[in-house]
């Protein structure tokens, strides 16, 4: 059974400005129910991150001033959220979304989260709307409590991963891989275990042939016993924050060739979603969607 993380919390209202990527929250999951792809028993709704956990990834300093809302309007500034003790609670409820999500991946194959992906949080401090870094909390969790060995992050989001390139720059049992718009944001990067850095304006074949030839050299370097899928729809030629042009059914082709991938290698695969800010919403939706409708057709 595909075993889902999604919470109320997910849709936490924000000033106008920052309300209308948030939607996709609510509307991922309504689509997934109403066409049928998923059901209502296949959802579940995390609790928060307990504070261990997060002092397992997070820095304790960086973690108190969270707690205390004490950040300085400059690091405020760089996350890009007002921050309210709300927020700090909702990034607890979904970075806890995919610990869970990584034991039902290990259960069932796959898990995925319909909000996370949140890989520009750094162990002491945040940005890019991002204050915890969900992918990395989990990733320590499967280490802390040895249920992985060598964990593989995949991470396709249109900008470079270099919160989890920082956590895990000294840590030999998580490879970090991102491909990415290389002159988007962030404009100086932390280095990944591999990144691939692509041209504005990328089209769907040269980017899934380069997907493609990467992906099983990767695998066979790696030889990962959990993989963790950052699904961003921010590829997609539509996106006001991408500069790259993948089509729908590109992005649909990427996220098969990633799951295909860890099913044929029986390697368990974690997925958070990621950015999406086409200027439609239906984009957003159907982009995030289609992730799921893969996940269901390749692995049940």
């Amino acid at each position: 059974m595909l075993k889902i993380a999604f919470s109320p919390i997910y849709k936490y209202e924000l000033p106008e400005k920052h309300r209308f990527p948030m939607i996709k929250y609510e509307l991922i999951p309504e689509q997934l129910l109403y066409e049928g792809t998923v059901s209502e028993d296949q959802f579940f709704h995390p609790a928060p991150l307990t504070e261990e956990e997060i002092l397992w990834t997070h820095e304790a300093a960086y973690w108190d001033k969270l707690k205390h809302q004490a950040l300085s309007p400059k690091e405020i500034r760089a996350i890009g959220f007002p921050m309210t003790a709300r927020l700090i609670e909702r990034g607890r409820h979904i970075a806890n979304g995919t610990v869970q999500c990584a034991h039902y991946a290990r259960q069932y194959g796959v898990a995925m989260n319909v909000a996370g992906g949140t890989h520009h949080s750094f162990s002491h401090k945040g940005e890019g709307f991002c204050v915890f870094n969900d992918i990395a909390i989990a990733s320590n969790h499967l280490l802390k409590h040895r249920l992985a060995k060598k964990i593989l992050v995949i991470d396709l989001d249109v900008h470079q991963g270099n919160g989890t390139a920082q956590i895990f720059q000294h840590e030999p049992r998580v490879f970090t891989f991102s491909m990415h718009g290389e002159k988007n944001y962030p404009h100086r990067k932390v280095p990944s275990d591999l990144d691939i850095g692509l041209p504005d304006k990328t089209e769907d074949g040269p980017y899934l042939k380069l997907l493609k030839d990467t992906l099983p050299r990767l695998l066979d370097k790696v030889q990962p016993d959990h993989v963790f899928y950052l699904s961003g729809v921010d590829v997609i030629y539509s996106d006001k924050l991408g500069r790259l042009s993948l089509s729908l059914e590109g992005c649909k082709e990427r996220d098969r060739l990633v799951l295909q991938a860890c099913h044929q290698h029986r390697i368990p695969v974690t997925v958070s979603m990621g950015g999406g800010y086409s200027e439609r919403l239906s984009h957003i939706v159907e982009a995030h969607a289609n992730t799921f409708r893969t996940a269901q057709e390749i692995f049940f």
